[in-house]
């Protein structure tokens, strides 16, 4: 019986594997088919082929896989929870007029505001301090190396490190112990106190970031012509001055640029509440909540209506990226 199942399994495993690579090779052939066409037109039609065959598969994953989603999304915020009926914008006043929704949503600010300016900032003193030792290499890529860890994996990381027993027992979370060796006998279970325990959420988000964070900045410092830094210790700046007066100045747009990076981040944050509280004990933020909505409550509509928001609020941040990224690029 054991070894027909094992038997089975393999088989079908087979033939899905069988079949994945079917359609990898048969989508190669297309492209291969398609390029040798383009590659031997000539006349008029030679230039617009060779546009379309280069752009067109690139378009139309982009429709396939960004703007037909967004349109079904706005579509179906407009319905109630089984999109049976039309309810207009019933559902984003639901999402402005909810008291638990308005909890959420101020939980998403406080994110957005804490982390992002915690992580930038402690990049760019962390790029400073590493600038200055020897064996930096090192040192970055240890501080990097957060950045290797998914989300889920950070935020199991962290539990164990909150992890809190009751008094008497062995602590088995770093943080736990570590206030038990400072005296505090019986230390409160970390992820339950609120608001607390937000900030610690947050702080995952910090671990993961900073290194991104330190290591755009360290290029950006290090990009800095060496005639302006000796001009300024020159006319006497020195210490915080220079670095107030003339490091800072000079790697703005990139300080902007990372900072609304770690932004985008920080709003679509998911992976460290789920795996964490799951959005319990106050911690519930926007991309969690319309996950919960659309997959645990199964309401479609509302689910839909704060993945518009979600997006709405992304959109903003993605467009000034853009513009001072492009503010750089004339620069240079």
């Amino acid at each position: 019986m054991t070894v027909g199942l094992a038997a089975s399994a393999w088989t079908d495993a087979g033939i899905k594997f069988g079949n994945s690579l079917g359609a990898v090779a048969g989508f190669l052939g297309i492209l291969l088919v398609v390029f040798f066409a383009a590659g031997r037109a000539s006349g008029r039609f030679g230039r617009p082929l060779a546009i379309t065959v280069m752009l067109g598969p690139a378009v139309l994953l982009l429709v396939v896989g960004l703007v037909a989603p967004l349109v079904r999304t706005l579509f179906l915020s407009l319905y109630n929870s089984d999109s049976s009926r039309f309810t207009g914008f019933d559902n984003y006043a639901w999402a402005f007029t909810t008291e638990s929704i308005h909890s959420v949503l101020l939980n998403t600010a406080l994110w957005l505001l804490v982390a992002p300016l915690t992580a930038t900032g402690l990049g760019l003193v962390l790029a400073l301090l590493v600038e200055r030792m020897r064996w930096q290499a090192v040192y970055k890529s240890l501080i990097f190396l957060p950045m290797a860890v998914s989300l889920v994996g950070a935020g199991i990381i962290w539990k164990f490190v909150y992890e809190s027993r009751g008094a008497g027992q062995p602590q088995i979370g770093l943080l736990s112990q570590l206030a038990v060796s400072l005296g505090w006998e019986d230390p409160p279970n970390w992820i339950l106190s609120q608001p607390l325990n937000n900030f610690l959420l947050m702080a995952v988000m910090v671990w993961v970031q900073t290194g991104f964070a330190m290591v755009v900045l360290s290029a950006a410092i290090k990009a800095i012509p060496d005639e302006v830094t000796e001009a300024a210790r020159l006319d006497g700046a020195q210490g915080f001055r220079l670095f107030k007066d003339i490091t800072v100045p000079m790697i703005r747009t990139t300080l902007v640029v990372v900072l609304t990076t770690v932004m985008i981040t920080t709003l679509k944050a998911f992976d460290i509440v789920r795996t964490m509280t799951g959005g319990n004990f106050g911690t519930q933020v926007l991309a969690n909540e319309m996950y919960s909505q659309s997959f645990v409550q199964f309401d479609v509509g509302r689910g839909s209506t704060l993945a518009v928001i979600l997006f709405l609020a992304v959109l903003p941040l993605v467009a000034y990226n853009i513009v001072q990224l492009r503010k750089e690029r004339e620069t240079r």
